[in-house]
């Protein structure tokens, strides 16, 4: 693991170097192309960063929490789509096998993983599953070594150039709520198809799409930790760690509009003087600053916590909740601060974060899901203490 400071820094160095050289020269061709040139993602395997939270007994960097958490906040400085390709490899795409996988299972995928030669996602969303995750349709019936996969996903991030898929389905007839859900790695191919990309509001670049299970045949050895109906136990030790990541995914993009909203302010020139003089400008930036000040340490904090083995459910919602809104009111101070060349493409890119950090309010838990789960964890916290 990288434990000691020199080479955590080195590695922060270099993920600040290839943002700024590498990636934001080509975000505006990203943009159009919707796509990232595979020299990029070359560099990206070459650089060992779809293994940063991947052990190293299985070919990743190992970062602990807190590491993973600094790394995010500096490769998120830049379009989402930089970090969504690595990011499910990071993260929900290979969680699951690192908490709950057997021996067996993390050594045929995660090296495979840690490289980039595989590409994992998440396949837990459906139509009617969303938000009320437990309400899954798909069906996993077994059939000798097998299991026989039938239904489908909606809105799976990567899913489109997905090598293996992380699948909760129902093995239990007529179970309801989160009993007789279970995990399987799902390798693409036969009885496996993902549909078009969707046209989406912003994230250009970041393929997403639904997913299709259609009689899929999958080795029962390929049930995540071999064992059925713990399928969402496993999803909540993926989320409560990947709500983090998300939080610092969502900080980077803050920091990154500001730097751009501060050098246009201190360059443009109106009634005289830089608009940076206005007080009412210097109030928008003082609010960015010291919100991105308080969801950078909420980060941290909850990470620590993670690494000294804490229960951090309802850090990582809090975390998740504060971070995704700062980041909603950062972009739009920004755009503001910006004035009218803030909401045309053609003279700043603050238009097209504005655009693709709406979504962070809506996925891994809606806002409004996650206000719900920190009552309710709040709550519980009380009524312990009071029977104490």
């Amino acid at each position: 693991m990288i434990r000691n400071d020199a080479k955590l820094d080195a590695l922060l160095d270099d993920i600040r170097s290839f943002v700024r050289e590498r990636w934001h020269p080509i975000e505006d061709e990203i943009e159009r192309s919707e796509e990232i040139p595979e020299s990029i993602v070359s560099e990206l395997r070459n650089k060992g960063y779809f293994g940063w939270s991947i052990p190293e007994s299985y070919g990743g960097l190992g970062l602990t929490a807190e590491e993973l958490v600094l790394c995010a906040m500096e490769l998120s400085q830049a379009s989402v789509a930089l970090r969504a390709r690595v990011g499910t490899n990071t993260g929900i795409g290979s969680e699951a096998l690192v908490a709950d996988g057997t021996e067996e299972q993390k050594r045929r995928w995660l090296p495979r993983m840690a490289t980039g030669e595989l590409t994992g996602c998440l396949a837990l969303t459906e139509p009617d599953a969303g938000s009320e995750a437990t309400n899954i349709q798909t069906t996993a019936r077994r059939d000798g070594d097998n299991y026989v996969l039938n239904g489908m996903k909606r809105y799976i991030t990567n899913a489109p150039v997905a090598d293996v898929f992380t699948v909760i389905a129902r093995t239990e007839e007529d179970s309801r709520g989160h009993a007789g859900l279970t995990a399987f790695l799902v390798e693409r191919g036969p009885g496996l198809r993902t549909g078009a990309q969707y046209k989406k509001m912003g994230q250009a670049g970041s393929p997403v799409s639904d997913v299709f299970f259609e009689n899929c045949r999958v080795p029962a050895v390929n049930m995540i930790g071999e064992k059925e109906g713990v399928g969402f136990q496993t999803v909540m030790k993926v989320l409560n760690k990947q709500r983090m990541h998300l939080a610092a995914l969502c900080t980077g993009p803050a920091i990154r509009m500001l730097d751009l909203a501060v050098t246009h302010t201190t360059q443009r020139a109106q009634f005289g003087q830089s608009v940076a003089n206005f007080q009412l400008v210097q109030a928008m930036i003082a609010d960015c600053r010291t919100e991105i000040f308080a969801a950078r340490s909420m980060i941290l904090e909850a990470a620590r916590a993670r690494d000294r083995g804490e229960d951090v459910a309802l850090a990582a919602s809090m975390c998740k909740y504060f971070a995704s809104e700062m980041c909603g009111r950062v972009a739009d101070r920004c755009v503001q601060m910006f004035g009218g060349a803030g909401y045309i493409a053609d003279f700043s890119s603050i238009e097209r974060y504005y655009r693709d950090v709406r979504l962070f309010r809506l996925y891994e838990g809606t806002s409004q899901i996650h206000q719900l789960n920190i009552a309710k964890l709040t709550l519980r916290e009380h009524e312990k203490a009071a029977v104490k």
